[in-house]
């Protein structure tokens, strides 16, 4: 019993277990209407790329996965979200395809400027959003989700206005790359895994993400020991403006174009819940960003499993309505007591 209880406590329990459901969802799906079990994880390579469902949860869901490491560091430090992060990234995405297609817009197959000067565009407006949204949470104490509500309303909306209120296409076989292949592998994968890595590195190699869990825990206990907490929590915010900004990019490069209204919708949900089914806490503090890329992942699963089903793209929402409703009530301090309580009961029953 001792061992289950271990194994249950873990962080990355939820998040693991529920990427389990999906993955046995599938298969008896699979098995249900005449596929092999193992057709889910079946990769081929067709016309010199890799294909297969797998994959396509891989690829589809790197930008979330992206958008999630930003969103841990936020939530583990300011004990709160931004929602602001899909409108982000539909403005770095306008910003960098202006750059790009300059005076040939709102069309364009030749680069105006070179590819890092439209990439590192985007990315520096995403910073600066991530600047603005932290100046206010760290600064002037606004709680975090009514200070991201502002570039939430209206980063999208001047990422229309850059664009002229239109869509800016970018056909450029250099810029699709970011979204597309490299030899027979998805891109957004490999930029995906190198975030993650580097921000791993970045965390475990220094105190950063220490001070970020301290900060988290007691604002103001962190203080009285030295760190400049609002520092601390202003840094998160970039990152997390630079994470959307590149999410956007490759969003951006997926499609080719600059579709503000529809790059990054409601994508801070997803972002959200990949945290909260990563095991984090959404009151901040501790954090364990695998569990959050897991969590990610496991959300583009059950997207892509909604589809596979045939379920309406109207209706998948619902689905992670359900699972954000699940995840909170575990986490809410009342339901961890009750089966704290019940627990101890137990144990003094089988004494």
């Amino acid at each position: 019993m001792s061992k289950v209880k271990k194994i249950t406590k873990n962080q990355l329990f939820l998040p693991v277990f529920c990427m389990f459901l999906v993955l046995c969802a599938n298969i008896i799906y699979d098995v249900a209407h005449g596929s092999p079990f193992y057709n889910f994880f079946a990769v081929s390579i067709t016309n010199g790329m890799l294909q297969g469902r797998l994959i396509n949860i891989l690829n589809r869901g790197s930008e979330i996965a992206i958008l999630a490491i930003g969103m841990t560091l936020v939530v583990s430090a300011s004990a709160g979200t931004d929602i602001s992060v899909g409108s982000v990234m539909s403005l770095c995405a306008s910003v960098c395809c202006v750059l790009l297609a300059g005076a040939a817009a709102p069309q364009a197959t030749e680069l105006a400027v070179p590819l890092i000067v439209g990439v590192l565009g985007g990315l520096l407006i995403g910073c600066v959003c991530g600047a603005f949204n932290g100046f206010l949470v760290a600064n002037l104490s606004i709680q975090p989700m009514v200070a991201t509500l502002i570039l939430w309303s209206a980063a999208r909306a001047i990422g229309l206005l850059i664009c002229n209120d239109l869509i800016v296409y970018v056909r450029n076989d250099t810029f699709a790359v970011i979204g597309g292949y490299v030899g027979i592998v998805p891109t957004p994968i490999i930029i995906a895994a190198a975030c993650v890595v580097i921000t791993t590195l970045v965390l475990k190699k220094t105190a950063m993400g220490l001070y970020i869990q301290s900060v988290g825990i007691n604002k103001k206990a962190s203080r009285i020991a030295g760190l400049n907490s609002q520092r601390i929590i202003f840094l998160c915010y970039v990152l997390c403006g630079l994470c959307a900004g590149i999410a956007g990019i490759v969003g951006a490069s997926r499609i080719t174009s600059a579709d503000s209204n529809n790059i990054g919708l409601n994508y801070e949900l997803d972002a959200i819940l990949a945290v909260a089914l990563g095991g984090n806490s959404l009151g901040g503090g501790k954090f364990n960003l695998i569990g959050s890329i897991i969590g990610a992942y496991t959300i583009q699963a059950i997207t892509t499993t909604m589809y596979n089903m045939g379920v309406s793209a109207a209706v998948t929402p619902v689905f992670k309505a359900i699972v954000v409703i699940v995840i909170v009530a575990i986490q809410a301090p009342p339901v961890r007591a009750f089966f704290k309580k019940l627990s101890a009961k137990k144990g003094v029953v089988n004494a």
